[in-house]
Protein backbone atom coordinates (compact mmCIF):
# COMPACT_ATOMS: atom_id res chain seq x y z
CA UNK A 1 0.00 0.00 0.00
CA UNK A 2 1.29 3.50 -1.65
CA UNK A 3 1.84 5.79 1.75
CA UNK A 4 2.89 9.51 1.25
CA UNK A 5 2.84 11.55 4.65
CA UNK A 6 4.07 15.27 4.10
CA UNK A 7 5.07 17.64 7.14
CA UNK A 8 6.61 20.78 8.01
CA UNK A 9 3.99 23.30 6.65
CA UNK A 10 2.95 26.63 9.28
CA UNK A 11 2.62 29.70 9.09
CA UNK A 12 5.81 31.72 8.06
CA UNK A 13 6.20 35.57 7.47
CA UNK A 14 6.84 36.98 3.87
CA UNK A 15 10.40 36.39 3.07
CA UNK A 16 11.12 33.34 5.08
CA UNK A 17 11.89 29.74 4.59
CA UNK A 18 10.41 26.33 5.37
CA UNK A 19 11.37 23.15 4.54
CA UNK A 20 9.05 20.31 3.89
CA UNK A 21 9.32 16.55 4.19
CA UNK A 22 7.72 13.78 2.77
CA UNK A 23 7.89 10.01 3.71
CA UNK A 24 7.07 7.63 1.14
CA UNK A 25 6.20 3.60 1.76
CA UNK A 26 4.63 0.87 -0.51
CA UNK A 27 7.09 2.01 -3.72
CA UNK A 28 10.54 1.12 -4.44
CA UNK A 29 11.70 4.30 -3.57
CA UNK A 30 14.56 4.84 -5.23
CA UNK A 31 13.00 3.63 -8.84
CA UNK A 32 11.04 6.48 -8.32
CA UNK A 33 10.68 10.29 -9.98
CA UNK A 34 9.16 12.33 -7.20
CA UNK A 35 7.65 15.33 -7.22
CA UNK A 36 6.11 18.44 -5.19
CA UNK A 37 2.69 19.41 -5.71
CA UNK A 38 0.39 22.57 -4.04
CA UNK A 39 -2.97 23.83 -4.65
CA UNK A 40 -3.96 26.87 -3.40
CA UNK A 41 -7.76 28.00 -2.13
CA UNK A 42 -9.81 28.24 -5.40
CA UNK A 43 -7.20 26.46 -7.49
CA UNK A 44 -6.09 23.45 -9.59
CA UNK A 45 -3.39 21.43 -8.03
CA UNK A 46 -0.05 21.97 -9.97
CA UNK A 47 3.71 21.21 -10.23
CA UNK A 48 6.21 22.85 -7.81
CA UNK A 49 9.23 20.49 -8.33
CA UNK A 50 10.51 17.04 -9.33
CA UNK A 51 13.59 15.17 -8.67
CA UNK A 52 14.12 11.92 -11.01
CA UNK A 53 15.71 8.69 -8.98
CA UNK A 54 19.15 10.00 -10.38
CA UNK A 55 18.93 13.41 -9.23
CA UNK A 56 17.93 15.49 -11.60
CA UNK A 57 15.72 18.16 -10.88
CA UNK A 58 12.97 20.52 -12.67
CA UNK A 59 11.31 23.26 -11.49
CA UNK A 60 8.38 25.09 -11.76
CA UNK A 61 9.19 28.99 -13.44
CA UNK A 62 6.89 30.85 -10.62
CA UNK A 63 9.51 28.96 -7.82
CA UNK A 64 13.16 28.71 -9.79
CA UNK A 65 15.79 29.95 -7.76
CA UNK A 66 13.75 30.13 -4.49
CA UNK A 67 12.80 26.42 -3.91
CA UNK A 68 15.28 23.04 -3.68
CA UNK A 69 13.62 20.04 -3.92
CA UNK A 70 16.25 16.88 -2.75
CA UNK A 71 15.69 13.31 -2.01
CA UNK A 72 17.20 10.65 0.45
CA UNK A 73 17.26 7.04 -1.18
CA UNK A 74 17.85 5.54 2.01
CA UNK A 75 15.47 7.00 3.95
CA UNK A 76 12.73 6.69 1.64
CA UNK A 77 12.15 10.93 2.04
CA UNK A 78 11.48 13.74 -0.05
CA UNK A 79 12.22 17.48 0.74
CA UNK A 80 11.14 20.96 -0.46
CA UNK A 81 13.24 23.90 0.93
CA UNK A 82 11.61 26.60 0.37
CA UNK A 83 13.24 30.42 0.70
CA UNK A 84 11.98 33.82 -0.01
CA UNK A 85 8.52 33.12 0.63
CA UNK A 86 5.64 34.74 -1.02
CA UNK A 87 1.97 35.11 0.23
CA UNK A 88 1.43 33.73 -3.48
CA UNK A 89 2.89 30.44 -1.86
CA UNK A 90 0.35 29.78 0.46
CA UNK A 91 -1.45 26.60 -0.61
CA UNK A 92 -1.53 22.70 0.72
CA UNK A 93 1.76 20.83 -0.63
CA UNK A 94 1.67 17.52 -1.59
CA UNK A 95 4.58 14.95 -2.77
CA UNK A 96 3.25 11.97 -4.93
CA UNK A 97 5.88 9.65 -7.14
CA UNK A 98 5.53 11.12 -10.51
CA UNK A 99 6.09 9.88 -14.47
CA UNK A 100 7.59 11.24 -17.00
CA UNK A 101 6.26 11.57 -20.60
CA UNK A 102 4.74 12.97 -23.06
CA UNK A 103 7.12 15.81 -22.29
CA UNK A 104 6.01 16.63 -18.73
CA UNK A 105 5.63 15.04 -15.37
CA UNK A 106 2.46 12.97 -14.12
CA UNK A 107 1.79 12.35 -10.54
CA UNK A 108 0.16 8.97 -9.62
CA UNK A 109 -3.34 8.59 -8.02
CA UNK A 110 -1.79 7.95 -4.32
CA UNK A 111 -2.47 11.20 -2.98
CA UNK A 112 -1.25 12.04 0.73
CA UNK A 113 -3.05 14.59 3.34
CA UNK A 114 -0.25 17.39 2.07
CA UNK A 115 0.66 19.92 4.45
CA UNK A 116 -0.42 23.65 4.38
CA UNK A 117 1.60 26.61 4.19
CA UNK A 118 0.75 30.02 4.97
CA UNK A 119 2.78 32.67 4.05
CA UNK A 120 1.26 36.15 5.30
CA UNK A 121 2.90 39.21 7.63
Amino acid sequence: QVQLVESGGGLVQPGGSLRLSCAASGIVFSFNAMGWYRQAPGKERELVAAISSGGTTKYADFVKGRFTISRDNVKKMVYLQMNSLKPEDTAVYYCNKVLFYSGSYHPSNYWGQGTRVTVSS
